[in-house]
């Protein structure tokens, strides 16, 4: 897929995503054929003028520079006056234009094509490199498989993806990529999920596990229960929001837009203005010499450099991050976390594994231990929370008998409320206790596991207690994120202030909150802001998050297995479910910053350098078409270091 980008002098870029790679390819083979044809007139005139100066002199070597101008310059003068056409008076196209035509007013007619040739030369190679850049971040995404076997009626079918419907059974072999998101059915399989995941390491699925679209079947052959159709799997909904990404646009790009509406209007008044002022205070004033010294203004003042290189440098950190597994969803959020200097998460699967295992259980005088079970378990298997799905677990593998659940209420960041066989059943955590006016033992209730409490009919029976352990890599994400300068980390969580200051104690972080709904968690974060921690970004990865994720400054998600809602609540998916991520999202985010302003600075410095020479005589057009074309190549190369640091 080709990405064409036209950006007037207007500051209006226009993407076109729409080319096919042979209209693009023919489109770019067609504009070497016209600058090879100026080039070779252009040269020809010079050593004809220089060793047989009679043959190109007068109305012959106009004629001569006009047919070595027009390959060139017809292009261009046809995207100026579109431009014009569309109420864009003032845009680089009309730039060059008036460069070139005053060359040729004053006699200037190598100068002139050079002008143009040059331009197009330095336009050609700008969109070449855009083209190779945002190019590879397609292709790097969407590497669906155009088929897929499908097995109807006994028989493997090979069809498109969009034709097989939720519910069917493919088959993908191995080294090939699934095509649809689904439910394993084979007993277990490797799969490399580097491309949406950006890890190298092979992930182990097994049966009954999700598979999702984008995976390479590693070993053997496996069958996939689908379970979502092709527009809706995983794989297209990332292609889709990267895809969208480009639209959102960061403050530097926005700056930029705005600067170049007014400063392309100015440029022609300053041109005028070197051109006329002189009059007064030039005793020897020679009208035909501050004329051109205007028209090396015009060459040298196109704004292209900074209206190419600048959104390049944030597509191309989204770029880079893709490639390591981060989306973020728009130049903007990328810009918004180089800026943060604080961080907020959520405990459960975010900085610990969200893998529960019950380590203990309570049970109140007069009731029977099994009976606890069989109730709490009949309950939590509504709830797809994972302390809920421990319960589960644990209930399950001491054979409990499941009850019929009469009706549920689920009370958010609480627990559920049921009836089961006529009896008023909450369970959940102590908030939920207190809302249904329950006592409980204080030895529970204080104890540093997580607990979960089971009252009947308004009195305790019992309640088990659970543990979860911080992620492998929980203490070295908070230790990078430290060497960042982000010293101002918490930990907020809808789990119990004791559990979750043991963990925060573990990952040595100095700040945690606890028992927190999801309205609590956005008071916390306002709360923090207020205290001086600047821009807060938070990391959460469950439904309860959704409300947080999309009012902080930057909302993180954990895609691997976080909720749908909070994946689409949040400006940044961490496509695994590695905390380390976090980290190497901020410095992605810096490094796109520091580029995009090196650039900025560069072009402005060199710019106003040359503009000022040019005015005191010292620069030619020559001069100044390879300064202009200079500029706005180094920038786009500078760009692109974005994605080079971040290729391996």
């Amino acid at each position: 897929m080709k990405h064409h980008n036209h950006c007037a002098g207007n500051g209006s870029c226009h993407h076109d995503h729409s080319y096919s790679h042979d209209h693009a390819h023919s489109h770019s083979s067609l504009a070497y054929v016209r600058m090879g044809i100026s080039f070779l007139l252009l040269v020809a005139g010079l050593l004809l003028s220089h060793y047989a100066g009679g043959l190109i002199s007068g109305g012959v070597a106009l004629v001569w520079y006009a047919a070595a101008f027009l390959p060139v310059g017809w292009p261009i003068m046809k995207e100026g006056f579109d431009e014009v056409r569309k109420g864009h008076l003032f845009n680089e196209f009309t730039l060059m234009i008036l460069a070139c035509l005053g060359a040729f007013l004053i006699g200037e007619y190598p100068e002139a094509v050079a002008v143009m040739l040059f331009y197009t030369v330095g336009e050609t190679l700008q969109h070449g490199a855009v083209d190779r850049a945002t190019g590879s971040i397609y292709r790097l995404l969407d590497v669906r498989p155009e088929k897929t076997m499908v097995v109807r009626d006994g028989n493997l079918t090979e069809m498109s993806p969009a034709q097989v419907r939720p519910g069917e059974i493919i088959e993908v072999r191995p080294g090939e990529r699934v095509a649809l998101d689904g439910v394993l059915l084979s007993p277990s399989a490797a799969f490399d999920a580097s491309a949406l995941t950006g890890e190298s390491m092979p992930v182990s699925v097994d049966e009954g596990g999700e598979v999702l679209a984008g995976m390479i079947v590693e070993d053997a052959p496996v069958r996939i229960r689908v379970s979502a159709p092709y527009d809706r799997s995983s794989l297209a909904r990332l292609i889709e929001l990267v895809r969208d990404a480009s639209s959102r646009k960061a403050p530097a790009e926005k700056f930029i837009r705005r600067f170049a509406r007014v400063y392309t209007p100015v440029v022609f008044l300053l041109a005028v203005a070197v051109v006329v002022a002189p009059v007064c205070f030039v005793s020897n004033y020679v009208f035909s010499e501050w004329l051109y010294r205007g028209l090396v203004f015009l060459v040298i003042s196109c704004p292209c450099a900074l209206v190419i290189s600048v959104p390049l440098g944030y597509f191309a950190g989204i770029g880079a991050a893709s490639r390591s597994g981060i989306l973020f969803k728009g130049g903007n959020y990328l810009d918004a976390i180089a800026g943060i200097s604080g961080i907020a998460f959520d405990k459960t699967g975010t900085l610990t594994s969200g893998r529960f295992e019950v380590t203990g259980v309570d049970v109140a005088s007069g009731t029977d231990e099994e009976e606890l079970l069989r109730v709490m378990t009949s309950v939590e298997r509504r709830s797809t929370h994972p302390v809920a799905a421990a319960v589960v677990r644990y209930g399950e593998a001491h054979g409990v008998a499941i009850s019929e659940v009469e009706s549920t209420k689920e009370i958010a960041g609480k627990g559920i409320e049921a009836i089961v066989g006529g009896k008023r059943i909450a369970v959940g955590n102590s908030g939920l206790m207190v809302r249904n006016g329950v006592e409980c033992p204080p030895v529970i209730a204080e104890c540093k596991s997580t607990a979960v409490f089971c009252a009947v009919d308004g009195r305790y029976a019992g309640a088990v207690m659970l543990s979860d352990l911080p992620k492998q890599d929980a203490a070295a994400a908070i230790e990078s994120l430290r060497r960042l300068g982000i010293s101002n980390i918490a930990l907020v969580s809808g789990d119990r202030r004791q559990p979750v200051g043991k963990i925060a104690s573990v990952l040595k972080i100095a700040e945690s909150f606890g028992e927190l709904l999801p309205e609590d968690k956005v008071r916390c974060i306002d709360s923090l802001k207020n205290q001086g921690w600047g821009e807060v970004a938070f990391v959460g990865d469950g439904m309860n998050d959704a409300p947080v994720l999309a009012l902080s400054d930057v909302g993180i998600a954990m895609g691997a297995h976080g909720s749908h809602v909070a994946i689409e609540s949040a400006d940044v998916v961490i496509q695994t479910d590695s905390p380390l991520k976090v980290a190497e999202a901020v410095r992605i985010g810096r490094f796109t910053r520091r580029v995009v302003l090196e650039n900025i600075v560069f072009a402005i410095g060199v710019k106003l350098a040359v503009i000022l020479a040019g005015a005191c005589g010292y620069v030619s057009l020559w001069g100044a078409v390879f300064a202009d074309v200079g500029v706005s190549l180094i920038a786009v190369m500078n760009s692109l270091r974005i994605m080079a640091r971040n290729q391996g």
